[in-house]
C-alpha cells in the first residue's frame, strides 16, 4: 500500500468539528504572528517555540465577548435539558431544539454575514465544554455544523452560501454529511454511490445509499459525495468522486429507522438513500471529481474541540464524583480519605488539564492569520482526549461503585455516551497511523539527501552519524532553548522542560533511523506506526501543559500552584512512557514483541477462535 494511499484513508476517517477557511472571515483572536505547522517539526527533533510559547490569549473584548455566550447556554443546560429523557425516549424534545436554534448554536461557526455568530475557534472551543453536557445535542450540533454544512463555508460558491447557509445557522434547516456507505467506512475512496450527467447536463441524477448518517431523518439539506465519471487532461475517462449539495425536496431521498445505539440514544443516527434524485448542476460543490479533497477540507483540522469538549464533561463529573467521595463513608472514613480513591481524582484532574491545554493550544494556533495546517494537533487532541474520556468515566464508576451501574444516575450514560468518542472522527487507529505517516513523510522529504548518503556509505556523513551516536550514547545534554534565563518556560517546570527536550532530541534521531531503516516500506510497519503517534501525542501534550502552566504562573492566574503540579506530573510519566516506546523502536530491543505479538494474532485469525486446549483437558 503507497504512502498516498493510507494517508488518504487517514484523512478520509475523520469527521471533525472544523476549521473556518480565510473566506469564511470568522472572529479570529487578537495575534500578530503567522503560524505554521508546529507537530511536524518535532520528527526532526526541533521544537518550534514560537509556535507554542506563550500559551495564546484572548483579549478582554473578546473574554467579555464569549462570557455572553456562556451565561445563557450554561443556564439553559443546566435548568432545562433533560439529558435522562433524551436518553431514555431516543429523540431530543421539539422545544429542546427550538432553543437551541434560539442561542444560536446551528450556526456558531457560520460567517456573520450568512446570519451566523461567526465565532473563532477558540470561542467554539469554550462554548463546546457547555454543550458536551448532553452528548446527543453535542453529536447533533456537531454533524450539523462541523461537518453537514462545513463544505459549503470551505467550498461552496457565492451564490450557494447565499442560498443555504442563512437557514442553516438559524436552524430552520438541519444539515447532514453523507459519505460512509456500507463498504467504506475509513477507506472512503472506495464508496459505490454515483452520480450521472443527464444528457441535457442540466443535472445529475443521484442513486445510492449512505449509512451510520447522522441527522440523517432531521437533515432537509445534505452534503453527498458520489463517484462520476471525469474526462482527465488526457482524455483519458475516469471515475472520481463529486461532491453535491442536495436538498431532501429534490425527490427520490428517502431514510431509514434510527438505529438503536449503545449511548448519544437521543441523537438521530439512520440510512439515507438516494434514488435517481435528480440534483442541478449548479449544486456540485467544488469542482466536478474534486470531491475528494471536498471531503478531506472539510474533515481536516477540526477536532481539536473533542478536547475542549470533553474537558467539559470531565470537569461536571469531577464535581460530582468529588461529593459523592467527600460525603460516603466506608470503614468510619470518607472514601476521599482512601489512597486509591484519590489517586483516580488526580487522575481525572490531570487527563481535564492536558486535554484542555492541547485543545485551546491548538484552537489558537488554529486562529492565527494564514489558517495554518493543524491536522496532526488536531487528530492528536482527539486520540488523546477520547481515550481519557473512556478512561476517566470508567474510573468514576470504580469510585461510585453500584451508584454509579444504576440508570436512575447519570454515570452509566456517560460510560456509554463516551464510548463513541474512539470510534466516530476517525478511529484512533487510523488517526494513529496518519499522525505518524504525514510526520515521517515531512522527514523524509526533509533527510532523503542524507539518509541516501548514509545508505551510499559516504565516509564523512558515516563517520559524522557514528560520532553523534557515540556522543549520544555516552548521555549527550540536550537544550533546545526552552529553559534558563531567555527561555520560554517558568522556572517552576524548568526539569519538566528539560524532559521533553530530551525527549524531543532522542524521538528526532529515531525518527532518522526509522526512515533508514524501512523507507517507504514503513506504511506497512502499523505497530511502530502507533508506537510513533504515541510518543507525539505525549510530547505534543508536555508542549500544551508547559506553556500553559508558564503563563499561568507568570500572569497569576488563581491556582497556578496546581497547575505546576498537573504538568510535572504528567511530564514526569509522560517521559518515562516515551522513554520505554523509543526503547522498542530498536530493531534488537527485548521490549520489543512485535514478532511474538503478530505470530499469536496470525494462529488466532487462521482458526478464527481461540486455540489453546482447556485447563481440565487431558491427553488421550
Amino acid at each position: 500500500m503507497s504512502w498516498c494511499r493510507l494517508l488518504r484513508r487517514a484523512v478520509a476517517a475523520r469527521p471533525c468539528r472544523a476549521l473556518v477557511a480565510a473566506a469564511g472571515s470568522p472572529r479570529r483572536l487578537s495575534a500578530s504572528r503567522t503560524s505554521r505547522a508546529f507537530a511536524k517539526e518535532l520528527f526532526l527533533g526541533t521544537i518550534a517555540k514560537k509556535e507554542v510559547f506563550p500559551f495564546p490569549e484572548v483579549n478582554q473584548d473578546e473574554l467579555n465577548e464569549i462570557n455572553q455566550f456562556v451565561g445563557p447556554i450554561e443556564k439553559f443546560f443546566t435548568e432545562e435539558v433533560d439529558s435522562r429523557k433524551i436518553d431514555q425516549e431516543g429523540k431530543i424534545p421539539k422545544e429542546t431544539l427550538e432553543k437551541l436554534k434560539r442561542l444560536g448554536l446551528f450556526g456558531m461557526q457560520v460567517p456573520e454575514e450568512y446570519g451566523g455568530l461567526g465565532l473563532s475557534n477558540t470561542m467554539y472551543a469554550r462554548l463546546g465544554e457547555i454543550v458536551s453536557l448532553d452528548g446527543s445535542i453535542a453529536v447533533t450540533l456537531a454533524a450539523h455544523q462541523a461537518i453537514g454544512l462545513k463544505g459549503l463555508i470551505l467550498a461552496g460558491t457565492e451564490e450557494q452560501k447565499a442560498k443555504y447557509l442563512p437557514k442553516l445557522a438559524s436552524g430552520e434547516h438541519i444539515a447532514a454529511f453523507c459519505l460512509t456507505e456500507p463498504a467504506s467506512g475509513s477507506d472512503a475512496a472506495s464508496i459505490q454511490a454515483r452520480a450521472i450527467l443527464s444528457e441535457d447536463k442540466k443535472y445529475y441524477l443521484l442513486s445510492g445509499s449512505k449509512v451510520w448518517i447522522t441527522n440523517g431523518g432531521l437533515a432537509h439539506i445534505f452534503t453527498v459525495f458520489a463517484k462520476t465519471t471525469v474526462v482527465d487532461s488526457d482524455s483519458s475517462v475516469k471515475d472520481k468522486i463529486t461532491a453535491f449539495i442536495v436538498e431532501r425536496d429534490f425527490g427520490g431521498v428517502t431514510n431509514g429507522k434510527p438505529e438503536d445505539k449503545l449511548g448519544i440514544c437521543g441523537s438521530n443516527t439512520c440510512e439515507v438513500h438516494f434514488e435517481n434524485t435528480r440534483v442541478p448542476v449548479e449544486n456540485v460543490l467544488g469542482e466536478v471529481g474534486g470531491g475528494f479533497k471536498v471531503a478531506m477540507n472539510v474533515l481536516n483540522s477540526g477536532r481539536f474541540s473533542m478536547g475542549s469538549a470533553v474537558a467539559g464533561m470531565l470537569k461536571k463529573l469531577i464535581e460530582m464524583t468529588a461529593e459523592y467521595a467527600c460525603t460516603r463513608k466506608q470503614f468510619n472514613r470518607n472514601l476521599s480519605e482512601f489512597g486509591l480513591i484519590q489517586e483516580k481524582f488526580a487522575l481525572m484532574a490531570q487527563k481535564a488539564y492536558v486535554m484542555e491545554s492541547m485543545a485551546y493550544l491548538t484552537a489558537g494556533m488554529l486562529d492565527q492569520p494564514g489558517s495554518p495546517d493543524c491536522s496532526i494537533e488536531a487528530a492528536m487532541v482527539k486520540v488523546f482526549s477520547s481515550e481519557g474520556a473512556w478512561q476517566c468515566v470508567s474510573e468514576a464508576l470504580q469510585i461510585l461503585g453500584g451508584t454509579g451501574y444504576m440508570k436512575g444516575y447519570p454515570y452509566e450514560r456517560m460510560l456509554r455516551d463516551s464510548r463513541i468518542l474512539l470510534i466516530f472522527e476517525g478511529t484512533n487507529e487510523i488517526l494513529r497511523m496518519y499522525i505518524a505517516l504525514t510526520g515521517l513523510q515531512h522527514a523524509g522529504h526533509i533527510l532523503t539527501a542524507r539518509i541516501n548518503e548514509l545508505k551510499r556509505g559516504n565516509v564523512t556523513t558515516v563517520l559524522e552519524t557514528i560520532g553523534r551516536r557515540l556522543r549520544d550514547s555516552l548521555g549527550r545534554t540536550v537544550n533546545l532553548g526552552l529553559t534558563g534565563k531567555l527561555g520560554a518556560v517558568h522556572p517552576s517546570v524548568a526539569d519538566s522542560a528539560r524532559k521533553l527536550e530530551e525527549n524531543v532530541y532522542y524521538f528526532g534521531r529515531t525518527v532518522e533511523t526509522l526512515l533508514l531503516r524501512f523507507g517507504k516500506t514503513i506504511v506497512e510497519e502499523q505497530m511502530v506506526l502507533k508506537r510513533v503517534a504515541n510518543i507525539l501525542i505525549n510530547l505534543y501534550g508536555m508542549t500544551a501543559v508547559l506553556s500553559r502552566a508558564s503563563r499561568s504562573m507568570r500572569v497569576g492566574l488563581r491556582n497556578h500552584d496546581h497547575e505546576v503540579l498537573l504538568a510535572n506530573i504528567f511530564c514526569a510519566e509522560a517521559y518515562s512512557q516515551n522513554l520505554f516506546t523509543l526503547s522498542q523502536l530498536d530493531k534488537y530491543s527485548p521490549e520489543n514483541l512485535d514478532e511474538q505479538i503478530k505470530k499469536v494474532s496470525q494462529q488466532v485469525l487462521e482458526r478464527r477462535a481461540y486455540i489453546c486446549a482447556h485447563p481440565l483437558d487431558q491427553t488421550s
